[in-house]
């Protein structure tokens, strides 16, 4: 084991990352600073402090980072109307840069040289992580205890821990076979019977959203207000991202919107399975889509849906801190000034439906769109020229025998 003096870890609280305060105590012969961060995912992460004490921690982080998350990484990213693979909405990759830089802080702030996480070897977290910490900290050392140790089951954990006198809190009742993981934004589901993409879900795994069929028989309106590209306000109360995004879930939630089940591409090379709920992000989606419908030109919307890809792309591969995702994001934040106004959204069992879209930027101009009469606005005579121009290049191919 190479030198290190202090190393910060990001700690849950759980086994496994109270397995690693023991183990990088041990391994290392090092002292471990514990950061626990609060970033929407619902349980109390207060308890995580009595847990390190008991394993001799000495300094203990404890953010509460809901409103910075929201506001520095769901909502910038959301303002690219970003998805991958056509389906994700990046509810796990998006996390991940506000807890990589959080650590960096605090090993600053600690004069430690070295953190770790517990992401396993297999898994997209580690690159995220890692990428972000080397961003922002070049020479910082990184320990992956998942890619170190023989402690690779669950029974292993466990003896690992009676043997170190590791408490293990034992919970009552049916234990969840999915491995789990929920932030603000959304929550994921992986293992048990989803490593048959061939299996259903069961009903009983969804924690945030009714089954569609069995949401309300009335639909729920919702207004939407933007400002710049971001949610200032619903049905007319300013709330702050952070409340948006927990509003919308409950709402949303409610209605059955949001529920996904996905094979995508890990970065590391293998197909994964699992399923997700972001109820806020299915709405925030399509709401936003909607205001810059009317608000943004037709090419600066058409080159945003071309670089979407890329910018989603490097978000699930951990690269928000690398200079490309930032050159990306100043573009994108340039094209939201005009994107204000309001978005009238119908949610509906399972559907999010955009029944109306104002703004006092609209591009939308129903003199010249009309079907009827529009008062000499709009020359269609113009459009023979129109058409003949572009047909120019067709019209040579055709007379000098090009196949189709």
């Amino acid at each position: 084991m190479s030198s290190v003096n202090k190393v910060v870890l990001a700690y849950s609280g759980g086994l496994d990352t109270s397995v690693i305060v023991k183990w990088l105590q041990e391994e290392y012969q090092c002292e471990v600073v514990t950061f626990t961060a609060d970033i929407g995912q619902g349980e109390e992460v207060e308890p995580a402090r009595a847990k390190a004490q008991a394993l001799g921690v000495k300094e203990i982080y404890i953010d509460d980072l809901r409103e910075e998350y929201a506001r520095d990484y769901v909502f910038p990213m959301f303002r690219a109307n970003t998805i991958y693979e056509g389906e994700y909405l990046l509810g796990t990759s998006i996390a991940r840069p506000l807890i990589a830089k959080r650590l960096i802080e605090i090993a600053n702030e600690t004069n430690a040289d070295a953190i770790s996480h517990g992401a396993t070897g297999k898994g997209n977290d580690q690159v995220r992580f890692e990428l972000g910490a080397y961003a922002l900290k070049p020479g910082i050392q990184v320990i992956a205890p998942w890619r170190e140790w023989d402690l690779n089951s669950r029974d292993k954990l466990m003896t690992y821990c009676e043997q170190h006198s590791i408490p293990v809190e034992m919970k009552r009742g049916k234990k969840s076979p999915f491995s789990m993981d929920a932030n603000l934004l959304h929550i994921s589901y992986e293992g048990g019977n989803l490593e048959d993409p061939w299996s259903e879900a069961e009903d009983d795994m969804w924690r945030w959203t009714v089954a569609p069929e069995d949401a309300p028989d009335q639909p729920t309106y919702l207004n939407i207000s933007y400002q710049q590209g971001d949610i200032v306000a619903i049905d007319g109360k300013q709330m702050s991202a952070a409340t948006v995004i927990e509003y919308l879930n409950k709402v949303a939630g409610d209605n059955g919107v949001g529920r996904l089940d996905i094979v995508e591409n890990r970065y590391v090379g293998m197909k994964s399975r699992g399923c997700y709920e972001t109820p806020a992000g299915t709405v925030m989606m399509k709401a936003h889509r909607a205001i810059e419908s009317i608000t943004l030109d037709r090419e600066v919307a058409h080159l945003k849906d071309e670089l979407m890809p890329k910018y989603a792309k490097l978000i699930y591969n951990g690269y928000w801190w690398a200079p490309e995702r930032l050159m990306l994001q100043t573009a994108i934040d340039q094209s939201q000034q005009v994107v204000n106004g309001e978005v009238r959204v119908k949610l509906y069992k399972g559907n999010v439906t955009v029944v109306g879209r104002r703004s006092d930027d609209s591009l939308f101009d129903a003199n010249i769109a009309t079907f009827d009469d529009d008062g000499g606005a709009y020359n269609q005579a113009d459009a023979e020229g129109f058409i003949k121009l572009n047909a120019l290049r067709l019209r040579i191919a055709a007379q000098a025998g090009r196949k189709l």
